[in-house]
């Protein structure tokens, strides 16, 4: 069985069939998945990793947004998502 017949049974059994990921969803999710299982070290990262986010995309958060907190956490990043701070003093150059 392929991937799509795969999540078409699936979100059928689940009772979910509205909610049809893209292109841009899967990568996302497949991206994600694999940098927890490389990044955590252990592989039940990944499912409970994309487990994780899929709960906070229930609740209304944006998927590329929550994978991408997912994202930075696994590899460490101190600011996840830095595009989101609005900078206090207006200046961008921080070498002063």
């Amino acid at each position: 069985m392929d991937i799509e017949a795969w999540l078409a049974r699936l979100s059928a059994e689940l009772d979910v069939a509205d909610i049809q990921p893209d292109d841009n969803d899967l990568r996302t999710l497949l991206d994600l998945a694999r940098d927890a299982a490389h990044q955590v070290g252990e592989r039940p990262a990944a499912p409970l990793t994309t487990f994780l986010v899929g709960v906070a995309r229930g609740r209304g958060q944006d998927l590329g947004e929550a994978a991408a907190r997912a994202t930075a956490l696994a590899l460490g990043l101190d600011d996840p998502v830095p595009q989101s701070r609005p900078s206090t003093d207006g200046d961008t150059d921080q070498s002063t």
